[in-house]
């Protein structure tokens, strides 16, 4: 091995042990978050709960307000609409989104960002950024009209979050029995509508 290449540190080396601390940190953060809200959770219950001290919290992150941001960046993949049929892409973004809700990791993350982002300026901040640099891009490319995409891209967003919102954080009973089926069926053709329909 020629010595301008790094070998993987050791099981059990410092650098494995502070990317599990690291990692055991947002994993209880996403899950307090989601819980509690920003406000009501702490940094001593997330240390808690990830079984480690404090002041280990905010060496790794700085702050609450630090601690937030990461455990709440999300890369949402959104697929290249260069590359869906324009007369597919709103199953194509309803079962995307759908695929990240089934993910485990991504729906403590999402559902955490939607409880804090509901109640809390940090949150709220978060979830804008998300969508200016995730979600506006894909409306910029396919809407008919450029200057229309910030509101068509807030209105597909309206309904994505608004079915995460009632299946994951308020849990209304026909909104979880939904099946996967069900759900394309029935928000697809409005997401679709909100990216290429000509008129309202």
């Amino acid at each position: 091995m020629s010595k301008d290449t790094a070998a993987p540190p050791p099981s059990g080396s410092p650098a494995r042990r502070s990317d599990a601390t690291r990692a055991a940190i947002l994993a209880a953060a996403r899950e307090r978050f989601a819980a509690d809200g920003y406000d009501r959770a702490t940094v001593r219950a997330i240390a808690q709960d990830a079984r480690i001290d404090p002041a280990m919290v905010m060496r790794y992150f700085g702050s609450k307000e630090g601690l937030f941001a990461a455990a709440v960046a999300v890369d949402l993949r959104l697929p290249d609409v260069a590359d869906v049929p324009v007369g597919s892409l709103g199953r194509v973004l309803v079962g995307h989104f759908l695929d990240l809700w089934e993910d485990d990791e991504l729906r403590g993350v999402l559902t955490a960002m939607l409880r804090v982002g509901v109640t809390n300026p940090a949150g709220a901040a978060r979830m804008q950024e998300i969508f200016r640099d995730q979600v506006l891009p894909i409306a910029l490319r396919a809407v008919p009209d450029p200057a229309q995409a910030p509101a068509r891209a807030a209105l597909v967003s309206s309904q994505l979050l608004g079915l995460a919102l009632t299946r994951l954080v308020l849990r209304f009973e026909p909104a979880v029995r939904l099946g996967r089926g069900e759900i394309v069926d029935w928000l697809a053709p409005t997401v679709q509508r909100y990216i290429t329909a000509t008129e309202p």
